[in-house]
Order: structure tokens, then sequence, then C-alpha cells
């Protein structure tokens, strides 16, 4: 009678150790399958990002006037951002949303730096027109599909 019991002990251990191997089997195979349904916040589109290509600015033309915009969250103004692109202080409202954006009230300071204000008044007039954009990697890419405005995260190394 022992030997019946042992057996059947140990079909049952067998069969929960299938179990748990199983589980830990599908555990694994679903939290790997990456998340088609990403939001804008999943790609940390919310961070400053540094303008390295626009209309006929060379990077270097840009990274010395320091161009920037800054899309970082404020929870006095959710859907309200910053830029600089050389003298004045930028501000606007934009919505992003899988893929599409949409820029609005688009104003500045207005103070006069000399040889500094060409690309802020470009990059101001284009601004309401870029309706889309894309993330890849530390690259940021809005465009109106004429026009389009590269940056790249400027946390990143």
């Amino acid at each position: 009678m022992n030997l019946a019991k042992t057996m059947y002990k140990n079909q049952i251990m067998k069969k929960v150790r299938l179990l748990g191997v199983l589980l830990l089997a599908i555990f694994i195979v679903i939290s790997c399958k990456p998340n088609q349904n990403l939001n804008v916040n999943d790609q940390n589109i919310h961070r400053k990002w540094m303008l390295v290509e626009y209309k006929d600015f060379t990077k270097q033309e840009l990274t010395n006037l320091g161009a920037n915009m800054d899309l970082t969250k404020n929870s006095d103004a959710p859907n309200r951002y910053t830029a600089k692109m050389g003298c004045n202080g930028m501000f606007f409202t934009a919505e992003f949303n899988q893929g599409k954006a949409k820029f609005s009230g688009v104003g500045s300071t207005m103070m006069y730096c000399d040889g500094k204000m060409k690309l802020e008044e470009l990059f101001g007039k284009d601004l309401t027109l870029m309706n889309r954009y894309k993330i890849e990697g530390h690259f940021l890419t809005l465009t109106d599909g004429t026009t389009s405005m590269k940056f790249i995260a400027a946390d990143w190394d």
C-alpha cells in the first residue's frame, strides 16, 4: 500500500511541476509581448528636445543658437509648452495622439537679437503647420508632409 501512495504522490508532483512550468512559460510569453498600443507617454515625447535639422540651417548653427523645444509636462497647464530658438522665449499649446500633432497659440517674448531672429521667425510660422510626429529612438520628427523639424532628446548622451 505504501508503494501505491508513493507512486500516486510522484504522479501528482510531476503534474504540479508541469503545471508550474507551463504557467511560467505563459507568463514569460505574455510579459515579453510588445505592446502594440503604445501611447505618446510610453514613447516619452514629454521631455526637452534639441533642434538638429530644419530648413537650410546647419546643425552647428542650431547648436550655437541653443535651439530647443521643451515638451515636459506641466501640471498647472498640461498642454502648454515652451521653446527657444536663440533669442526669445516661445510658448505654445500642443496635443499629441497616435502620430498626430496639433500646435496652436504660438507666441513669444518681444526682444530683438541681432543675427538671431531668422530661425525664430521661421520656426514660429512653421510650428502651427506641423501635424504629424514620429519618435525613432532618441529622435523626434515633426512634419506637415512638406517641411520637417528633427530633434534629438536633450537628455540623451
